[in-house]
Order: structure tokens, then C-alpha cells, then sequence
């Protein structure tokens, strides 16, 4: 019996993985990709090496000076006031805008998705801000929150007064380092400019991914005896939540690397309230000629979206496999 057993065993045929030869279709596929692959080889990923390269270097002026220079222009930056001021900024504008952005998207979506008359109007309405540039965005609201012109003419009348952005004042501000961390009050009229022109991305996320939902679990949840809020708290915002995480990171992503809106907007603002490494990293690099310190600035940049994208990308690569 054992010796059947073994000559079963020694006749099963193992399969032969055979090598998958090119063909044209592949070679051609390859043809078309390969342009597009050298230029962000040299173009994206090189140019990214080379900032690199020039924020460890002693590069601080209008003549080449590429001597290594270790973490010294890094080591600047993180004692800088600006920089701080930069830092803290970034965080208090990227929790608002994406709070704001989500909260109020997911609001208009619910709305929108009642299936109202005019539907397609207010979507338009919604949807407009996108359409426009962050310099165009910048221009228009800097004159409407202008403290002397604009919604202050409107709201004097109502014995109210505000600067917006010429306001240096920290709120809920505390001493950390060599700055006051808290939330600057010139902040927030940035935030509401940018918000009124990304909400319009979210509520888009949002009604397709609700249109994408099935009648028959909301009913079978009303057939259950729940109620429209614990419908939408415990089943359609849970089914949401890929949307949400997406809208997360793309807003953080903007928010991380703005630049256009606050230089046509409020530029660095008074004791540097609404400056963000963007705009230091501009006038720095081209107004100062402190390509090393400005290279650094970048580099900080790009690690910090990174932390927001790579983990995201990684998740969805696991996701799909």
C-alpha cells in the first residue's frame, strides 16, 4: 500500500510556468509609455532629487555654491520665527478648510440629494467657484473682506466692525517656542475663501457617492423603525466614508502647498499671520536668492504631503489586490 502511495505521489505532473514572451501588443504598449516615463523620471522624480541635493548645500546667493552643508539650512528654518509662524499657520488652516469642506459639503449634498426642484441649478451654483482660478478667488475676496470696503460697509451699519485680514490678533493663543501658537484671526477670511471655492469638489463627491447608494437599504432601515437622522448618522455616512477619507486627502494635499490664494489675497500679513512655507519658500528662493534655504523649504513641503498620500496610496494598492 505504501509503495502505491509513492508511485502516485512520483507520477503527479508538476505544471511548467512558462515564460511569457513579448508581444507586439506589448512592445508597442511599452513604445508609448517609455516617452512618459523618462520625462517624469527626469522632470519629476530628478528635479526632486536635485532640490534635495541643493538644500544640503551652501547655496545662499546669486553665485553656485554647491558644497555640502549638512542639515544647516534645516536646522535655520525650524529656529526661524517666520517659519513657525508658517508652520503653525499651515496646521490651523488645514484643519479648518477641511472641516469646513466637509462638514458643509456633506450638509449641501443631503439637500441636494432630496431631490428638489431646480436641482440642477443649485448644483451649477455650487459647482461655479471651482471653475476659477485661487489668484481670481484671492482678488475677489480680498476686496469684499477689504476693513474698509466690501461686507464691512454692511456689517458697520449693524454696529459690527472686523479687520479680516489685516487682524494680528492669536485667539486662544498660547506661548510655544518662539511664537504665540494659537488660531491667528486674519487666518479665517482665508479660510472662508477657500472654502466657498472647494465646497463645490466635496458636495460633488458626496451626491454621487450617495445617488450610489440603493433605496432598499434606506427602507428596510425605515422598515426597522429608525428614523431619517439615524438612517444617515448610522448607515449613509458610514457607507461614506471612503468619500470622506478621498476628500481628506485631496484637500490636504491643497492646503498643504497653497500659495496663489494667500499671495493674491493677504501676501504674509503683518507679524507674518497668514504667511505659509509657499509664500516664504517663494520670496526666499526668488527675491532673496536663498536657493538653499528656499530648496529646504520645499523639501518640508513634500514630506509633509507625502505623509498624507503615501500612506493613502499604499492603503488603496492593498485595497485593490
Amino acid at each position: 500500500m505504501v509503495e502505491t502511495v509513492h508511485q502516485t505521489q512520483s507520477e503527479v505532473i508538476l505544471p511548467v510556468k512558462r515564460k511569457k514572451r513579448l508581444t507586439k501588443d506589448h512592445l508597442l504598449a511599452i513604445g508609448f509609455l517609455l516617452p512618459s516615463v523618462i520625462l517624469i523620471a527626469i522632470f519629476v522624480y530628478g528635479f526632486i532629487a536635485w532640490t534635495g541635493y541643493v538644500s544640503l548645500s551652501n547655496w545662499n546667493s546669486l553665485v553656485p555654491d554647491l558644497s555640502f552643508a549638512g542639515l544647516k539650512n534645516y536646522t535655520y528654518l525650524f529656529n526661524d520665527f517666520r517659519f513657525q509662524s508658517d508652520l503653525r499657520n499651515t496646521v490651523v488652516f488645514t484643519i479648518l478648510f477641511i472641516g469646513f469642506v466637509i462638514i458643509i459639503g456633506q450638509l449641501l449634498a443631503v439637500l441636494l440629494d432630496q431631490k428638489l426642484r431646480g436641482e440642477s441649478v443649485f448644483r451649477n451654483i455650487f459647482f461655479f467657484p471651482m471653475a476659477l482660478s485661487f489668484v481670481v478667488t484671492g482678488v475677489v475676496w480680498q476686496w469684499l473682506l477689504n476693513p474698509s470696503t466690501g461686507v464691512n460697509l454692511f456689517l458697520q451699519k449693524l454696529g459690527l466692525e472686523s479687520k479680516w485680514y489685516t487682524d494680528t490678533n492669536i485667539l486662544a493663543g498660547f506661548k510655544w517656542g518662539h511664537i504665540e501658537f494659537g488660531v491667528p484671526a486674519a487666518i479665517i477670511a482665508v479660510v472662508i475663501a477657500a472654502v466657498w471655492q472647494m465646497t463645490g469638489f466635496s458636495v460633488a463627491m458626496y451626491l454621487a457617492g450617495l445617488r450610489g447608494i440603493p433605496d432598499e437599504v434606506r427602507e428596510a432601515a425605515r422598515m426597522d423603525g429608525a428614523t431619517e437622522f439615524q438612517i444617515y448618522r448610522k448607515i449613509i455616512l458610514p457607507l461614506l466614508q471612503p468619500i470622506t477619507v478621498s476628500v481628506v486627502i485631496i484637500m490636504a494635499h491643497i492646503s498643504l502647498k497653497i500659495f496663489d490664494l494667500i499671495y493674491a489675497m493677504t501676501g504674509p500679513g503683518a507679524n507674518f499671520v497668514t504667511d505659509v512655507p509657499g509664500v516664504y519658500m517663494f520670496e526666499t528662493t526668488f527675491r532673496g536668492n536663498y536657493y538653499a534655504s528656499g530648496a529646504a523649504i520645499a523639501i518640508i513641503m513634500l514630506l509633509s504631503v507625502a505623509v498624507f498620500i503615501v500612506p493613502y496610496l499604499i492603503s488603496s494598492r492593498r485595497g485593490e489586490s
